[in-house]
């Protein structure tokens, strides 16, 4: 019967044999899990870790066909949180499962039974292949609810909004509640308005310090403020975060729909002057934006003017930027964004719109998955938005097509535009000739 089936009744005698048998148990252990069970231990076992191994086999093959054919279907299942908590339990149990087999295979292998010098080498084998097997799939249960645990933090809202005239629009907040300041106040404040087909995205930037902010009828604003936010100095656009925080019976709903008070007042503002609809905005705390980039591990900006380090209130600088392509860190990110020294509102806006930018086109989702722990806790500390996580499935599938293609950007700003006393006709023009879809040139 040994010499039937050498595996399973293998001749305890010879050395060489046993050698032999277990460096092929170890081996099959590592490419189907359960089958070193099936030929020479616990065929139960072994049928159960081996169907396993197919299933998972097979849901991968299915999830790269769908994602050639369907990205958005992939999108949507791994930004979903109940679909994470299903591949994190099965991952978790997967590992489990693979430490059992891996261990009962080397208690089939009689490792007492192979030549001496050979145990070590088939013990460490085992081992490896035990690291790799079981703590890839260790790793991707913990990435798994690292991800559910960011999605659900983050992409709180609830209501999905269609896009309008084909276009999704989202205000995007820089918030500053740095040191010098009281409470926290949005001194970037930009829209990004996206081609819900192509992916087309125009970004269009508001001065802080626009004044005379208009508001649709319907707007709660309305009411106090009919002819704009018109009270001089006191009142520029970036203001209208504080009214509304100070006001929060206008937006009596913002908190249960994943917003704020001071964020729907800063909304309808960008809506009055854009003469848009905006359906989401974003909102990223300035102070933790250095954080979010060291996550990402820096980022290139090619830099056409030396720009300082520091400087604030008054205070003389630090440190310098110096022209050309610069690899900055988290720190030097925020003061290239932020530094207003020696210069002015309109060129850090100019800045801020390069860093944009950048992170957008340098950043491929293979770094963005190799450092995703640091990525996620980085961005649920400092990103907060109402997009609901219903929707990014599309809005990741739209991100993807966005880097494929130039972005292009409106900027409102002197001398095409007065901020202080703004021609809100003439931007609402410009606005949708900038937006409108491009015709697409003949192969």
């Amino acid at each position: 019967m040994s010499a039937v089936s050498p595996i399973r009744f293998p001749d305890f005698r010879s050395p060489q044999t046993m050698t032999k048998r277990a460096w092929w148990l170890v081996g099959l252990n590592l490419l189907i899990p359960g089958s070193a069970q099936i030929l020479a231990g616990n065929r139960r076992l072994g049928r159960f870790g081996a169907g396993t191994t197919f299933l998972l086999w097979f849901l991968a093959v299915v999830g790269v066909i769908v994602y050639l054919i369907a990205h958005s279907v992939i999108y949507t299942i791994v930004t979903n949180p109940i679909a994470l908590t299903v591949a994190q339990l099965l991952l978790a149990a997967y590992a489990i499962l693979w430490i059992v087999l891996t261990l009962d295979t080397l208690r089939i292998t009689r490792l007492v039974k192979a030549a001496p010098g050979a145990r070590p080498l088939i013990a460490v084998f085992a081992v490896l292949a035990l690291l790799v097997t079981a703590g890839t799939a260790s790793y991707g249960a913990v990435t798994a609810g690292t991800a559910r645990a960011a999605v659900s933090q983050i992409f709180a809202g609830s209501t999905m909004a269609p896009p309008v005239n084909g276009r999704y629009n989202i205000m995007l907040l820089g918030g500053d509640a740095g040191p010098d300041r009281t409470g926290l106040r949005p001194d970037s404040l930009s829209v990004a308005s996206v081609d819900a087909t192509t992916g087309a995205t125009t970004i269009i930037g508001i001065p802080r310090n626009l004044e005379k902010a208009t508001f649709a009828k319907g707007s709660p604003l309305y009411k106090p403020y009919p002819n704009g936010y018109n009270c001089g100095d006191q009142c520029l656009i970036d203001y209208l975060y504080t009214y509304g925080e100070e006001h929060p019976s206008l937006y009596p709903n913002a908190k249960k729909n994943a917003s704020s008070p001071g964020v729907e007042a800063m909304k309808d503002a960008a809506e009055g002057v854009l003469g848009i609809k905006i359906q989401y905005y974003a909102l990223i705390d300035m102070q933790g934006f250095s954080d979010l980039v060291d996550a990402l591990g820096g980022v290139t900006v090619d830099v056409p003017a030396r720009t300082p380090i520091g400087g604030v209130t008054g205070a003389r600088p630090t440190g310098w930027i110096e022209v050309g392509k610069q690899k900055m860190n988290g720190y030097t990110a925020l003061w290239y964004s932020r530094t207003r020294y020696d210069s002015n509102d309109f060129q850090r806006m100019a800045r801020q719109r390069q860093v944009q930018e950048a992170i957008i086109k340098q950043f491929q989702p293979s770094i963005i998955l190799s450092k995703f722990q640091d990525i996620a806790a980085a961005g649920t500390q400092v990103v907060k938005t109402d997009v609901p996580n219903a929707a990014l499935g599309g809005f990741v599938d739209l991100a993807e097509k966005s880097r494929k293609l130039p972005i292009t950007h409106l900027e409102l700003v002197p001398p095409a535009i007065n901020n202080g006393n703004p021609d809100f006709g003439q931007i609402h023009q410009m606005v949708s000739k900038a937006i409108a879809p491009k015709s697409t040139p003949a192969p």
